[in-house]
């Protein structure tokens, strides 16, 4: 699988309680992208944020630690990226959804040895 230099970078801005269908959303959308042959996919789990209704989350406060900020960065060409977006658009209630355009240095599987 190969990754244009000129590629789009989306970034999803979701929480960790956040789920679609039984699973945590999170995972649907990693998946969902690996269905659709996306070229990869990152969850990063954040200590502390907050998003439109303002409410904090944050791993210091043990209620709210269960809901911390996730972001999903996938990388890959324009048009898989605008193909992904009506499924993640069905998938995703609230949160923040960026598109950014980004040049690929490096894209390469693990070399043995």
């Amino acid at each position: 699988m190969e990754i244009p230099q000129d590629a789009i970078l989306l970034r999803i801005f979701i929480g960790e309680s956040d789920r679609w269908e039984h699973r945590p959303l999170y995972e649907a959308i990693v998946l969902k992208a690996r269905e659709m042959h996306m070229g990869g996919a990152t969850v990063l789990r954040g200590p502390m944020g907050f998003g439109k209704t303002s409410r904090l989350h944050t791993a210091k406060l043990l209620q709210l630690s269960m809901d911390l900020p996730l972001v999903i960065e996938i990388v890959d060409s324009e048009e898989k990226i605008n193909n992904f977006l009506p499924e993640l658009d069905r998938m995703i209630g609230g949160g923040l959804v960026t598109l950014e355009k980004v040049k690929v240095v490096h894209y390469r599987g693990q070399s043995k040895g």
